[in-house]
Order: structure tokens, then C-alpha cells, then sequence
């Protein structure tokens, strides 16, 4: 099954009766090229773990899970989540975990009869992000105390240039004061099903650590939690 085809995309969402919630950032990406162009910038090895935030019906996943020794898709809609799992009920290296990514700890999470999962502290965080929740995803994983080695993010175009861009922004100083985010390429509103109004970009973001080791905690946290808080904001 393809996927990232339009056609299937629009038939597994009327077959399951199922409409596309804005609120939730729900558009399926239908591009195969730019799929594999996310896979070829995460630089992934075939032992390694992927952390997957809203995988809605999998075009990334399978892809993720050619290529990676486990991944752990987390989908807060059920309709979806249970949807996906049928999708990929072939791949035994894939968990599908129905819960909020921001309340979610990859290091600790049980699935349906089955125990704990154990996972390696190295992983890798790979997503078409939900719009409306890619600045708080970025700051729970760059906060972290077991962060990702990386995060490979389709994020709206807009943002992205505020954390990557010349200008001084509050997201940006947020952002650059745990990591190294770079803009890889921007992609256009048609690769996704149904369009949303904006485009959107993919983001790297690595060497994610705390860069100031030396500066108070408090006051730096202060910083972040409002660079992500205004990020329309800029630093004159």
C-alpha cells in the first residue's frame, strides 16, 4: 500500500470515516521525494531508534522503518492510531503509542500486553510535526535530560526562519542556546493532503547540549520559555 499517495490517503480517511482535524495539524504529506529526502538528512543507521511524533497514517513511518532498528510512532488521535496500526501490521520493529508527544516519555511507556519497552538513551527524533505544536515538541526534546542526538522536523517555513534565520529572534536565541538547528530545504503547501495555508521547511536540529554550562539556570530558562512563548518576537 502506497502510503503517500493521494488516492489511498483520501480512501483509508472515507473508508474509516474519518475527517482531517485542523486543530490538530492533520495534513499527510503525499510527496515520496520529499520523504525521502527527510530519511537521507536524518543519517540513519539500521540499529538505531526513531522517535516518530504524529506519524498520521504512515507514509514516514514505513519509510522509518526500512531503514532503522526501531521506531516508536506516537499519534495522539485514536482514530488514526489504530488506523496505523493496521497500516503497518507487518513491520514488527514499529510501536504505535496513542498519547499526547508532549506528555510522552520515550523511556518510559508500556503498550497494550505488552511490558515496558526498553529503549537505547540514543535516539533519534525524525516527524512531520503538527504545525501548531513544533516549538513546544523542540523545546521538551532540546530541554531534556536524555535528549535526541537529532531532530529531522517538518516545521511551518515561517518559524523555521525565525530559529535559523539572520535575525535576532527569541526562538532562535531559545533554540541555539542547546543546539545547532539548520534549515535543509522548504517544502510547498501541495505535498500535503488536504493543503494547509502555509509552506513548510525541514530543520535539523544537532549537537543538542547545554552550551552554556556556566550560565544561570534559571535565568536561562527564562530566556527559553519565552523565546518559545513569543516567537514573533525579535531581539533589537
Amino acid at each position: 500500500m502506497d502510503l503517500c499517495s493521494k488516492e489511498t490517503i483520501k480512501s483509508l480517511l472515507k473508508n474509516n470515516r474519518i475527517f482531517p482535524a485542523k486543530k490538530l495539524g492533520q495534513n499527510f504529506l503525499i510527496d515520496r521525494g520529499i520523504i525521502d529526502r527527510i530519511i537521507a538528512s536524518a543519517d540513519l543507521r539500521d540499529h538505531e531508534t526513531v522517535l516518530e511524533i504524529g506519524p498520521g497514517l504512515g507514509c514516514l513511518t514505513q519509510a522509518l522503518a526500512q531503514r532503522v532498528g526501531k521506531v516508536v510512532a506516537v499519534e495522539k488521535d485514536i482514530r488514526l492510531a489504530q488506523l496505523l496500526r493496521k497500516n503497518l501490521i507487518k513491520f514488527n520493529n514499529v510501536e504505535i503509542i496513542n498519547e499526547d508527544a508532549l506528555k510522552f516519555s520515550i523511556f518510559n511507556f508500556q503498550i497494550p500486553n505488552k511490558s515496558q519497552i526498553t529503549i537505547s538513551k540514543k535516539y533519534k527524533i525524525v516527524a512531520n510535526l503538527p504545525y501548531n505544536i513544533a516549538l513546544p515538541v523542540i523545546r521538551k526534546f532540546i530541554e531534556a535530560d536524555c535528549p535526541p542526538e537529532s531532530m529531522v522536523l517538518m516545521i511551518q517555513k515561517e518559524v523555521a526562519q525565525k530559529i535559523c534565520g539572520a535575525k535576532s529572534s527569541l526562538p532562535k536565541i531559545a533554540v541555539n542556546l542547546f543546539a545547532k538547528p539548520e534549515i535543509l530545504f522548504f517544502v510547498p503547501k501541495n505535498s500535503f493532503f488536504p493543503e494547509p495555508k502555509v509552506d513548510g521547511a525541514i530543520v535539523k536540529i544537532s549537537e543538542i547540549r547545554d552550551k552554556n554550562p556556566e550560565m544561570d539556570k534559571a535565568l536561562l530558562f527564562k530566556i527559553v520559555k519565552a523565546g518559545f512563548a513569543h516567537p514573533r518576537k525579535t531581539i533589537l
